[in-house]
């Protein structure tokens, strides 16, 4: 019987990872235990002595952490992703660009948690590409912005929701930044709609995989990830392969 290894990932990842978990444990008979959350806090668990065989982070630097100071080893760009608005539908917001909606200030603004979740801290580097071009804007989008979810004391979520939705419907923003692979969830709703944020602006968000356990099968589910089908239910959930360009 081979013992469970235990998987800590971006909260991002979960549409994709369930999948992928069950169809590697179905061809190998090696259980996986999942943990989901914001990378930043999984980092601090491990340094903090939790128990982990892989780490799935939704940026480089919290693995590359984790190399570093000796607690893993490799690294290995597995996903893509960017970013994109959620937005209540109204009058108000019909037709507007993603640009017009963000420079609204009548719109209740929500991100995820700079540092302690990647996803946070792309929103902030796209407030800086937009102060670039726009000063001012960027500025003022990083004090309007509210982080509600990524954080270490943020609103809990129910199991199973994607956090833009969940936010908008409930009332706490009107519109969200977040990552472009919900989109596909969220088509064809009439209460919100998703809105691409182009190039040049939008950032390229890269998700990384590294190895805290040095047993056979733990490298097997690595090699999963990055094989056929591993990539086949990444792609599946929305996200772009490692050699696709954002």
């Amino acid at each position: 019987m081979h013992s469970t290894l235990t998987l800590m990932a971006a909260g991002s990842l979960r549409r994709a990872l369930i999948p992928l978990q069950a169809a590697f444990t179905a061809q190998t008979g090696i259980p996986v235990s999942l943990v989901f959350g914001p990378a930043g806090l999984l980092r601090e668990r491990i340094e903090n002595g939790e128990r982990c065989s892989l780490f799935a982070s939704a940026n480089r630097q919290h693995p590359q952490t984790l190399c570093d100071t000796g607690r893993a080893r490799g690294l290995h760009l597995f996903a893509r992703n960017t970013l994109m608005l959620t937005v209540r539908n109204t009058p108000q917001t019909t037709g507007k660009t993603w640009l017009e909606l963000l420079a609204d200030t009548t719109l209740r603004l929500g991100t995820s948690t700079p540092q302690c979740d990647p996803s946070g801290d792309y929103t902030w580097q796209l407030f800086e590409r937009i102060e670039q071009s726009h000063p001012g804007l960027g500025h003022a989008l990083k004090q309007r912005a509210i982080p509600l979810v990524g954080g270490r004391d943020s609103l809990t979520l129910p199991n199973g929701v994607i956090a833009s939705r969940w936010l908008i419907d409930e009332g706490h923003v009107d519109l969200f930044i977040g990552y472009a692979h919900y989109a596909a969830a969220l088509a064809n709703q009439a209460e919100i709609r998703c809105v691409t944020i182009p190039a040049p602006w939008n950032i390229c968000c890269e998700y990384y995989l590294t190895l805290l356990d040095e047993r056979d099968a733990a490298h097997s589910f690595c090699r999963f990830i990055l094989g056929e089908e591993g990539q086949r239910c990444l792609r599946d959930a929305g996200f772009m392969s490692p050699g696709d360009e954002c």
